[in-house]
């Protein structure tokens, strides 16, 4: 699994990540203590930290922090790239560190190497949510801070808000499919180095259809159309894909895009076969 740096630490983070957002009825359950196929997704886990992988990616909402303390439990620390998220009832001054505590009892850790707001809030400025997160982050207890779901103008507005800190990464929808972010925040993002952490990189679905258009250079490379999808997105030096990590073999095919790359020829035949 080839590594990348990434923001400010330097961190040497795998280039796919995996995701663990699972659906909305996961969510509903796991607020009650039930969740649900926990088995399967700590096998997925922990195949793709077998695999290479050294990044996960969660949330306080998601509900799946504990199942990322289990998967990671027992490897070395800092051999591993951990993010979650804030949901946006707690982005004050006051309860952001309370719901980062939270957060790190739940993973069984002393820091996470990324803090993200979730979304961006129309109740709290974001000059007080990025002076708590600049704050936890002199504490020790978060190592890079990013946002999600942000507009380009939204993650400039929360980059000016930071005194002794930028911004390392966005977590927004981008894959083949769904490639608005092209038109702004990537070349922005590109020029200023900030980390585009890509979910749903496989369109959520609708790359499933549009398997045909992914075939010839599939055929070339001997390989799927997850995995050419992954490697598009994983070529970019700024993109992070972190597909969802719900079954091992899904994992397993995923962690075949790294390692190669799509010629210069087969990234343009990708450019006319999806356009923006």
């Amino acid at each position: 699994m080839r590594l990348k740096p990434f923001g400010e630490s330097g961190a040497k983070v795998s280039e796919i990540g995996m995701g663990t957002y699972y659906d909305p009825l996961w969510i509903a359950g796991a607020m009650v203590g039930w969740r649900r196929g926990a088995g399967s997704k700590l096998a997925a886990l922990k195949a793709g930290l077998e695999g290479g992988i050294n990044f996960i990616d969660s949330a306080e909402l998601y509900g799946s922090e504990p199942i990322v303390a289990d998967a990671i439990r027992g490897l070395k620390r800092e051999d591993l790239f951990v993010a979650t998220k804030v949901w946006t009832n707690h982005l004050g001054r006051d309860s952001l560190p309370k719901a980062l505590n939270r957060s790190l009892r739940r993973l069984g850790l002393s820091y996470v190497d990324l803090y993200q707001v979730h979304f961006p809030s129309r109740l709290k400025p974001i000059s007080e949510t990025m002076h708590a997160m600049e704050a936890a982050k002199e504490s020790g207890k978060i190592l890079n801070i990013g946002v999600s779901n942000f507009s380009l103008k939204q993650m400039i507005d929360a980059n000016e808000a930071l005194s002794r800190s930028e911004i390392a990464s966005n977590q927004v929808n981008y894959s083949l499919v769904h490639r608005d972010i092209e038109e702004d925040l990537l070349p922005y993002c590109e020029r200023n180095h900030v980390e585009i952490i890509s979910y749903y990189p496989l369109g959520h679905g609708k790359l499933a259809k549009a398997v045909d258009r992914l075939q010839p250079i599939c055929q070339r490379n001997s390989k799927t159309p997850a995995q050419v999808a992954l490697n598009w997105l994983s070529s970019k030096d700024v993109v992070f894909p972190i597909p969802r990590a719900s079954r091992a073999g899904h994992v397993k095919e995923n962690l075949g895009a790294s390692d190669w790359r799509l010629t210069e020829s087969e990234r343009a035949e990708l450019d006319r076969a999806f356009p923006r």
